[in-house]
Protein backbone atom coordinates (compact mmCIF):
# COMPACT_ATOMS: atom_id res chain seq x y z
CA UNK A 1 0.00 0.00 0.00
CA UNK A 2 1.17 3.51 -0.66
CA UNK A 3 0.43 6.64 1.26
CA UNK A 4 1.77 9.68 -0.53
CA UNK A 5 5.23 9.02 -1.94
CA UNK A 6 6.34 7.00 1.12
CA UNK A 7 5.88 3.25 1.49
CA UNK A 8 3.15 2.62 4.05
CA UNK A 9 4.11 0.16 6.77
CA UNK A 10 1.22 -0.66 9.10
CA UNK A 11 1.83 -0.87 12.84
CA UNK A 12 0.98 -4.42 13.88
CA UNK A 13 0.07 -5.55 17.38
CA UNK A 14 -0.37 -9.17 18.39
CA UNK A 15 -2.88 -9.13 21.24
CA UNK A 16 -3.16 -12.14 23.53
CA UNK A 17 -5.94 -12.25 26.14
CA UNK A 18 -4.73 -14.77 28.75
CA UNK A 19 -5.91 -16.45 31.89
CA UNK A 20 -3.52 -18.90 33.62
CA UNK A 21 -1.40 -19.64 30.54
CA UNK A 22 2.02 -19.93 32.23
CA UNK A 23 2.67 -23.32 30.60
CA UNK A 24 2.25 -22.05 27.02
CA UNK A 25 2.52 -18.26 26.83
CA UNK A 26 6.29 -18.19 26.21
CA UNK A 27 5.92 -20.48 23.18
CA UNK A 28 3.06 -18.38 21.79
CA UNK A 29 5.08 -15.17 22.14
CA UNK A 30 8.17 -16.75 20.58
CA UNK A 31 6.17 -18.10 17.63
CA UNK A 32 4.47 -14.78 16.91
CA UNK A 33 7.76 -12.89 17.37
CA UNK A 34 9.34 -15.14 14.74
CA UNK A 35 6.38 -14.87 12.35
CA UNK A 36 5.90 -11.10 12.79
CA UNK A 37 9.20 -9.63 14.02
CA UNK A 38 7.97 -6.06 13.46
CA UNK A 39 4.88 -6.53 15.65
CA UNK A 40 4.41 -5.40 19.22
CA UNK A 41 3.23 -8.35 21.33
CA UNK A 42 0.80 -7.44 24.11
CA UNK A 43 -0.56 -9.89 26.67
CA UNK A 44 -3.58 -8.99 28.75
CA UNK A 45 -3.39 -10.98 31.96
CA UNK A 46 -7.01 -11.53 32.93
CA UNK A 47 -6.48 -11.84 36.68
CA UNK A 48 -4.38 -15.01 36.46
CA UNK A 49 -3.41 -16.85 39.64
CA UNK A 50 -0.22 -18.22 38.07
CA UNK A 51 2.94 -16.65 36.56
CA UNK A 52 1.44 -15.78 33.14
CA UNK A 53 2.37 -12.09 33.32
CA UNK A 54 5.90 -12.72 34.65
CA UNK A 55 6.67 -15.26 31.90
CA UNK A 56 5.11 -13.07 29.20
CA UNK A 57 7.20 -10.07 30.25
CA UNK A 58 10.38 -12.18 30.35
CA UNK A 59 9.59 -13.41 26.81
CA UNK A 60 9.49 -9.80 25.58
CA UNK A 61 5.78 -8.96 25.62
CA UNK A 62 4.16 -5.84 26.98
CA UNK A 63 1.78 -6.90 29.75
CA UNK A 64 -1.54 -5.26 30.60
CA UNK A 65 -3.82 -6.33 33.43
CA UNK A 66 -7.59 -6.71 33.51
CA UNK A 67 -9.06 -7.45 36.94
CA UNK A 68 -12.58 -8.19 35.69
CA UNK A 69 -12.69 -11.88 34.82
CA UNK A 70 -13.69 -12.94 31.30
CA UNK A 71 -12.20 -12.93 27.82
CA UNK A 72 -14.54 -10.14 26.70
CA UNK A 73 -13.14 -7.87 29.41
CA UNK A 74 -9.56 -8.68 28.37
CA UNK A 75 -10.30 -8.01 24.68
CA UNK A 76 -11.96 -4.70 25.60
CA UNK A 77 -8.81 -3.68 27.52
CA UNK A 78 -6.57 -4.65 24.59
CA UNK A 79 -8.64 -2.74 22.01
CA UNK A 80 -8.78 0.33 24.27
CA UNK A 81 -5.14 0.42 25.37
CA UNK A 82 -3.20 -0.83 22.33
CA UNK A 83 -2.63 1.51 19.40
CA UNK A 84 -2.00 -0.16 16.04
CA UNK A 85 -3.17 -0.24 12.43
CA UNK A 86 -3.61 -4.03 12.44
CA UNK A 87 -4.48 -6.23 15.42
CA UNK A 88 -3.72 -9.96 15.40
CA UNK A 89 -5.63 -11.70 18.20
CA UNK A 90 -4.88 -15.25 19.33
CA UNK A 91 -5.20 -17.29 22.49
CA UNK A 92 -2.24 -17.92 24.79
CA UNK A 93 -2.57 -21.70 24.68
CA UNK A 94 -0.70 -22.61 21.45
CA UNK A 95 -3.99 -23.33 19.65
CA UNK A 96 -3.18 -21.38 16.48
CA UNK A 97 -0.46 -21.35 13.83
CA UNK A 98 1.44 -18.06 14.15
CA UNK A 99 2.84 -18.64 10.66
CA UNK A 100 -0.62 -18.01 9.17
CA UNK A 101 -0.74 -14.46 10.54
CA UNK A 102 1.18 -12.83 7.66
CA UNK A 103 -1.27 -14.19 5.07
CA UNK A 104 -4.23 -13.07 7.18
CA UNK A 105 -2.77 -9.56 7.49
CA UNK A 106 -2.06 -9.39 3.76
CA UNK A 107 -5.65 -10.36 2.99
CA UNK A 108 -7.04 -7.81 5.48
CA UNK A 109 -5.01 -5.01 3.90
CA UNK A 110 -5.28 -5.94 0.22
CA UNK A 111 -9.04 -6.49 0.35
CA UNK A 112 -9.65 -3.63 2.81
CA UNK A 113 -11.52 -5.86 5.23
CA UNK A 114 -12.59 -5.23 8.81
CA UNK A 115 -11.75 -8.72 10.06
CA UNK A 116 -10.17 -11.96 8.87
CA UNK A 117 -10.83 -15.16 10.84
CA UNK A 118 -8.47 -18.08 11.11
CA UNK A 119 -10.41 -21.35 11.15
CA UNK A 120 -9.29 -23.97 13.63
CA UNK A 121 -8.05 -27.24 12.23
CA UNK A 122 -7.07 -29.82 14.81
CA UNK A 123 -6.72 -33.57 15.02
CA UNK A 124 -6.58 -33.39 18.82
CA UNK A 125 -9.90 -34.43 20.36
CA UNK A 126 -9.19 -32.47 23.55
CA UNK A 127 -8.49 -29.30 21.60
CA UNK A 128 -11.86 -29.27 19.87
CA UNK A 129 -14.41 -31.60 21.49
CA UNK A 130 -17.45 -32.87 19.57
CA UNK A 131 -19.96 -30.76 21.53
CA UNK A 132 -18.00 -27.59 20.80
CA UNK A 133 -17.51 -28.59 17.19
CA UNK A 134 -21.24 -29.31 16.71
CA UNK A 135 -22.30 -26.07 18.46
CA UNK A 136 -19.88 -24.04 16.37
CA UNK A 137 -21.09 -25.75 13.18
CA UNK A 138 -24.73 -25.05 14.09
CA UNK A 139 -24.16 -21.40 15.00
CA UNK A 140 -21.96 -20.78 11.96
CA UNK A 141 -24.52 -22.48 9.68
CA UNK A 142 -27.35 -20.25 10.98
CA UNK A 143 -25.31 -17.11 10.38
CA UNK A 144 -24.29 -18.35 6.92
CA UNK A 145 -27.96 -18.93 6.02
CA UNK A 146 -28.89 -15.43 7.20
CA UNK A 147 -25.92 -13.40 5.98
CA UNK A 148 -24.15 -15.48 3.34
CA UNK A 149 -20.97 -17.52 3.37
CA UNK A 150 -18.79 -15.15 5.41
CA UNK A 151 -17.65 -17.37 8.28
CA UNK A 152 -16.26 -20.89 8.46
CA UNK A 153 -15.52 -20.82 12.22
CA UNK A 154 -17.44 -18.13 14.10
CA UNK A 155 -16.00 -19.07 17.47
CA UNK A 156 -12.34 -18.96 16.56
CA UNK A 157 -10.06 -16.93 18.80
CA UNK A 158 -7.61 -16.32 15.92
CA UNK A 159 -8.53 -13.11 14.12
CA UNK A 160 -6.96 -10.12 12.43
CA UNK A 161 -8.70 -6.74 12.71
CA UNK A 162 -8.39 -3.34 11.11
CA UNK A 163 -7.90 -0.29 13.29
CA UNK A 164 -11.40 0.90 12.36
CA UNK A 165 -12.87 -2.35 13.65
CA UNK A 166 -10.92 -2.37 16.92
CA UNK A 167 -11.63 1.26 17.76
CA UNK A 168 -15.35 1.09 16.88
CA UNK A 169 -16.07 -2.24 18.58
CA UNK A 170 -18.53 -1.70 21.46
CA UNK A 171 -17.37 -4.80 23.46
CA UNK A 172 -20.48 -5.40 25.51
CA UNK A 173 -19.83 -9.04 26.44
CA UNK A 174 -17.69 -10.14 29.35
CA UNK A 175 -16.75 -13.74 28.57
CA UNK A 176 -16.36 -16.15 25.68
CA UNK A 177 -19.46 -14.80 23.93
CA UNK A 178 -17.02 -12.17 22.65
CA UNK A 179 -16.37 -14.25 19.51
CA UNK A 180 -20.03 -14.07 18.48
CA UNK A 181 -20.11 -10.35 19.24
CA UNK A 182 -17.03 -9.81 17.04
CA UNK A 183 -18.82 -11.52 14.12
CA UNK A 184 -22.01 -9.50 14.63
CA UNK A 185 -20.01 -6.25 14.64
CA UNK A 186 -18.33 -7.29 11.38
CA UNK A 187 -21.73 -7.94 9.77
CA UNK A 188 -22.86 -4.49 10.94
CA UNK A 189 -19.80 -2.90 9.31
CA UNK A 190 -20.57 -4.87 6.12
Amino acid sequence: MRQGSQQYTPRIAVILPCYNEEATIRQVIEEFSAALPEAEIVVCDNNSSDRTSEIARAAGATVLFEAYQGKGNAVRRLFNDVDADVYVMADGDVTYDAGAARGMIDRLLSERLAMVCGARVSEEVEAYRFGHKFGNWMLTSLVRLSFGDRFKDMLTGYRVFSRQFAKSFPALSNGFEIETELCVHTLRLR
